[in-house]
């Protein structure tokens, strides 16, 4: 799982910097940063992925 490809990952043209727009807590992200196995807010940000499965 890659954030860039995550539908919450977004530039914020102010800062000139990406982040997770994602609603976590702290106890969330110290997991993660942590060696969490997988972030249980990833969206694939890729939304033609359904229907190339169903051609």
């Amino acid at each position: 799982m890659n954030c860039e490809e995550c539908t919450y990952y977004a530039y914020d043209d102010e800062d000139e910097y990406w982040y997770c727009t994602a609603d976590m807590d702290e106890d969330d992200m110290a997991r993660l940063m942590n060696g969490g196995r997988e972030c249980p807010f990833y969206r694939d940000a890729d939304e033609y992925k359904v229907v190339r499965h169903q051609m």
